[in-house]
């Protein structure tokens, strides 16, 4: 993803576009024919069309309009870590390399879904949580220092489910939550997680939401959604479209393709240039 975003920022710069970073945006006022984007700094942009890529919510509130009765909350524990090694497996017929190129699930089975989220429903944190790994660094090795990678250093990202952003109300919260997630992955290697590791970062879902604005920490800016109008007074070709002519919505909380799929960023720009062509 990283690679594929400097490919688009190179391809940007090179056809004319400037990129301002570590700006924040304070409002997008608009007349439905031209916008203008003002920044905390004071510095205001004008623009025919205005693409975000913030929750709903948060454009919402850039535009001034009442904010939604329900906040979006997200319910993910994440944890990165970077690995001497890969951990051994129970069986050892089966390559570490192998098991953990792609995605690792762990304590996922159906019952063990239910019942992780009825411990979160009640506000517990869930017992044996299930979850899920990523070992990023074999199929982009890149992400990694030469050195690193020839010592055999790994990273790894694991993802807790079922753990609503409520339930960190409690600042010891997080260290169980680590603790137990942990042990969970344990439960099904050959070794502790632990035996392997340099080092860890978690990130719950308040500590999410503060450093990436992120409503509620949630990843996907909110629930996801059908990808098709399920009511009448719903409209909009794209699925990116917003109650203003020429604002437009490019990121996971699109109608269409949430996550990292790409899809809300394509047919946002379709949008656009639709609307200019009319």
């Amino acid at each position: 993803m990283g690679a594929l975003s400097s490919a688009l920022s190179d391809a940007a710069r090179a056809a004319g576009a400037r990129t301002v970073t570590q700006t924040e945006v304070v409002a997008i006022v608009t007349d439905e024919r031209s916008a203008e984007v003002i920044c905390a700094d004071g510095r205001r942009y004008g623009a025919r069309h205005v693409v975000a890529g913030v929750a709903p919510c948060v454009l919402s509130g850039l535009l001034g309009e009442p904010m939604p009765d329900e906040r979006p909350e997200g319910s993910q524990l994440k944890i990165n870590m970077l690995l001497k090694r890969l951990p051994r497996l129970p069986d050892a017929s089966v390559n570490s390399q192998d098991a953990f190129t792609g995605t690792f699930h762990v304590n996922e089975g159906y019952e063990q879904l239910a019942q992780a989220y009825r411990e979160a429903s009640a506000g517990e944190l869930p017992s044996v949580p299930p979850c899920e790994v990523y070992c990023h660094s074999l199929t982009d090795p890149s992400i990694l220092s030469a050195e690193l990678h020839a010592q055999g250093v790994q990273t790894m990202t694991l993802f807790g489910l079922h753990m609503p952003a409520r339930l960190f109300s409690d600042p010891a919260a997080k260290d169980r939550a680590v603790a137990t997630t942990l042990r969970s992955l344990n439960s099904v290697l050959a070794e502790p997680i632990e035996e392997c590791l340099i080092g860890l970062e978690a990130l719950t879902p308040p500590e999410l939401e503060a450093e990436l604005a992120m409503p509620g920490g949630h990843i996907f800016h909110r629930d996801l959604a059908w990808p098709f109008a399920e009511t009448e007074e719903e409209v909009g070709r794209w699925g990116v479209e917003t109650a203003h002519a020429n604002v437009w919505v490019c990121g996971a909380g699109a109608r269409r393709g949430g996550g990292v799929s790409g899809i809300p960023g394509h047919n946002a720009a379709r949008a656009v240039l639709a609307a200019l062509s009319a």
